[in-house]
């Protein structure tokens, strides 16, 4: 292992010459994020897109035709989107109502002031975790955040240390440290590391088989180091 990793600027440095700068794919208001999280399942920018275009195209995205939609037409209109979209369309009928009734239709605006009550508020809604909360404030330009994306917090661990942790907990909190240590408190910075881990992870550094002899920092990746002397020690042996 190399005693010093590569820093997180550097790394996302090369990472922005590999893949170019990069832009979110879903919505960045905070309301409509929720919806958008819904339209796919299981979640993916892929799924979400789908569902989203079709929710847009049969219904709409407002809260008041959300609400007007009949349960039935709303499940059919999320089924591009994939599984289970009668449980999705009640969820978007919940979180519809409650961005009604408790934040007067303005999500955004109930989630200004203290970090972690706005966190606190934004977990009661359906299948949003810490990972999601966080993306959510990013992203919305509310708080600038040391977010990770939440199906590919290995990344940055991954590279700097050899190996993701003992639980998805764990290495989600080390890569958010290593982010707050490195990245400015900047929304436009932390919004671009969010941004090239989740395209890498998705991409070539895969939770599993990662392509590694086509990463753009395999020099740097204390993973890629630990595979070639595992192959070294075999081929010795």
């Amino acid at each position: 292992m190399n005693q010093t990793p590569i820093s997180v600027p550097d790394l996302l440095d090369q990472l922005e010459s590999h893949y170019g700068p990069q832009k979110a794919g879903w919505p960045t208001d905070p309301y409509l994020f929720l919806v958008w999280w819904h339209c796919g399942y299981p979640a993916s920018d892929a799924a979400c897109g789908k569902g989203w275009t079709a929710l847009n195209a049969e219904i709409g995205t407002d809260i008041e035709k959300i609400l007007a939609a009949t349960p039935a037409a709303l499940a059919k209109a999320l089924k591009p989107g994939g599984m289970v979209p009668e449980l999705r369309a009640m969820r978007l009928k919940e979180i519809a109502a409650r961005v009604k009734d408790e934040f007067g239709g303005d999500l955004r605006a109930g989630l200004v002031g203290p970090v972690e009550q706005a966190r606190k508020l934004l977990k009661k809604f359906p299948n949003i975790a810490d990972p999601g909360a966080d993306r959510i404030l990013l992203f919305g330009e509310i708080a600038p955040l040391p977010a990770v994306p939440s199906n590919c917090p290995h990344v940055l661990v991954r590279i700097r240390s050899g190996q993701e942790r003992e639980n998805y907990g764990v290495t989600y909190r080390e890569a958010q440290e290593a982010i707050a240590a490195e990245v400015p408190a900047k929304l436009a910075a932390r919004m671009r590391a969010f941004l090239l881990l989740k395209r890498h992870g998705q991409e070539l550094c895969k939770r599993t088989k990662p392509k590694c002899e086509q990463c753009p920092v395999s020099a740097e990746c204390e993973y890629f180091a630990g595979k070639k002397r595992g192959r070294a020690s075999r081929v010795r042996g």
